[in-house]
């Protein structure tokens, strides 16, 4: 969701806001915009804003005299609350213009909050729920900025990222989160404060972590946090292994191209310290659970959004073959809302990326409250789904800055095998041999994954043809259906190509009813116990004229002539683990076949990177 941004230091603020926000731009949003305080020019503020992107932005500030300034905030804006347009763009301020302010999240009080306030005399510019909150501060700002942002959010109702300064106190920036994602960055006499690692680890690596309903005061050389009745807080400092490249492009034209290509070495990371090099078996140290509490456990719920539930199904297949534990999985939306089944005999394993996906954090809560255990799939340290669970599992994939989710899925169904093999092993139902052999081919794929990288110009070559498509299926059948249904988010996410997946034997009970020649059909039909079955289906999409895309095991070939009008050879493994080896591909083609349409791959229309609000 939207970006934010805020710097006070010894550096002139405008560059660093410009650099950082373009480090944020795959977030998605719709206008930004800009707000720098000169302290030692009369406490004046600067505001630039705009409803297009952030290059749109800078060019307005290189046009005019750059903004003097050493403290300032920024931010990218995906409209909730009002249109894209100049005036709705944040930051936003109070009557006096002392107070600038920068918002991810909703307001949902803000009808009543405004009312009040405008029968107090404020006058609004915009149709935001932001913006009242500004004008709440300004209500109770008696020289102590954190102290009336304090006071104005124990009367907010919501979600919030938010950071702040006011003129009279011109080194300070006042940060606070609840629901959304915020961390201070800790330089050499210079704070940063942002929505996302990512946008400051060219600047610093030490991120102080902001806990749910902590509000944070800092400055060049002191930062302060607190709880919002004003308890103080002992900071919590990490520091991160990212480095500045990885957040790159590195020579591919899009972020997307490289995540993907970057998959090899993620799968190695997801994997590193993952196997105990005497036995052969897997060591998942951040669950802080043992063995008895693992065996424990009668039922698996796993709750997750978007291609993160995707991932969750792979697991539900992996857990139920090698746990032999029942597993439902529930888009985290629903959960809470349908008197979920969970209690203190449910391990509920929650999966998202960014660790601060809004339902999948309401859904956490719903089931501690319902007594169950909670573990995390998380990419990001220190985030509200790490905080918050019992265990963690960290996915080690490093930033992914492209919106369509490639590397962080390899790695989310990597953990999610590696905690099938862990709960089968404490549960005395897997055999060792059979646990060693599956850890073993686990660290044979990074280089599966290279030759399956190899594929792409036969890809590349293939999309041109199916560019023109309007509609397309994706089958599957066993633990290779949550990938055809991955393969169909990819190709509609980037492409906006109307696309479906299917277990494959489904397709006779209605949506054969679509096939034509002009619908293609991408069928899984790697080496597995059902492929017999795949073949029979594929002959009723044959019998229909649509053109099948078929991706086989290398030398596997099943179909007749003519059945298949392309097929991709990808690496055999054994079948449990083949969604890791079949899903780039898929991701590759979908790539190609955006590239080919003139799409935005990296930030695709509508989409946000981490999706903060219900």
């Amino acid at each position: 969701m939207c970006g934010i941004i805020g710097y006070s230091g010894p550096r002139p603020a405008a560059p660093v806001l410009i650099d950082s926000l373009r480090r944020l731009e795959y977030r998605g949003y719709d206008s930004a915009g800009v707000a720098i305080l000169d302290a030692h020019g009369g406490g004046t503020s600067t505001v630039i804003k705009s409803e297009r992107k952030v290059a749109e932005l800078a060019r307005q500030l290189e046009d005019g005299a750059e903004p003097a300034g050493n403290l300032g905030i920024g931010h990218t804006r995906w409209a909730t609350h009002g249109r894209p347009t100049v005036v709705n763009a944040h930051p936003h301020q109070d009557c006096t213009g002392r107070i600038h302010l920068i918002h991810n999240g909703i307001i949902e009080n803000f009808r009543e909050l405004r009312a009040e306030l405008a029968a107090k005399g404020h006058e609004f510019v915009s149709e935001t729920d932001t913006e009242v909150v500004p004008h709440l501060i300004e209500e109770l700002y008696r020289g102590d900025l954190a102290a009336a942002t304090r006071a104005a959010l124990r009367r907010v109702h919501g979600a919030y990222a938010l950071v702040i300064f006011c003129a009279e106190e011109p080194d300070l920036i006042v940060g606070a989160r609840l629901n959304a994602p915020l961390v201070v960055g800790l330089g050499s006499e210079e704070v940063f404060v942002s929505s996302d690692i990512t946008a400051l680890i060219p600047y610093t690596k030490r991120m102080l972590l902001i806990g749910e309903g902590e509000v944070v005061a800092a400055r060049p050389q002191s930062v302060e946090v607190t709880s919002l009745d004003g308890s103080r807080i002992e900071p919590r400092i990490i520091t991160v292994d990212w480095d500045a490249e990885q957040a790159q492009k590195g020579g591919y034209p899009h972020f997307m191209l490289k995540e993907i290509h970057e998959q090899p070495e993620t799968l190695r990371q997801s994997l590193r310290d993952r196997v105990d090099p005497d036995t052969g078996l897997t060591v998942l140290a951040g669950l802080g659970m043992d063995d008895a509490r693992l065996a424990s456990f009668e039922n698996v719920a796993i709750v997750a959004c978007g291609t993160a539930w995707i991932a969750g199904m792979v697991t539900k297949y992996a857990i139920e073959q090698l746990a032999r534990l029942p597993v439902q999985v529930e888009p985290a939306s629903e959960f809470r809302y349908r008197d979920p089944l969970v209690d203190g005999r449910t391990l509920v394993v929650a999966i998202s990326q960014s660790g601060e996906t809004a339902d999948t954090l309401a859904a956490v809560r719903e089931a501690h409250a319902r007594g169950a255990t909670v573990l995390g799939i998380t990419n990001v340290v220190g985030s509200a789904l790490a905080l918050e669970a019992d265990g963690t599992i960290y996915l080690q994939a490093g930033p992914e800055i492209g919106v369509a989710a490639t590397k962080t899925f390899l790695a989310q169904m990597s953990c999610g095998l590696l905690l099938a093999l862990r709960l089968g092993d404490a549960r005395g139902l897997l055999d060792v041999d059979r646990h060693r052999e599956l850890t073993r081919s686990l660290l044979e794929l990074p280089p599966m994954l290279e030759r399956a990288l190899q594929l792409e110009p036969q890809l590349a070559e293939m999309a041109q043809r199916y560019a023109h498509a309007r509609n397309a299926m994706f089958i599957g059948r066993g633990i290779n259906f949550p990938v055809a249904l991955e393969g169909a988010l990819k190709l509609k996410e980037v492409s906006y190509i109307h696309a479906e997946g299917y277990a494959a034997g489904e397709l006779k009970h209605g949506p054969i009813a679509l096939l034509d020649p002009d619908v293609p059909v991408v069928a899984l039909a790697t080496r597995s116990r059902t492929l017999s079955k795949v073949v029979n289906n594929i002959q009723e999409v044959h019998a229909r004229e649509a053109p099948v895309v078929a991706l086989i095991s290398e030398g596997e070939n099943p179909f007749d002539s003519g059945m298949v009008r392309d097929v991709v050879e990808v690496p055999a493994c054994d079948e449990l683990l083949s969604p890791l080896v079949n899903v780039v591909p898929l991701q590759l083609f979908a790539y190609h076949i955006a590239v080919q349409r003139g799409c935005d791959v990296d930030q695709p229309r509508n989409l946000a990177k981490s999706v903060t609000v219900e």
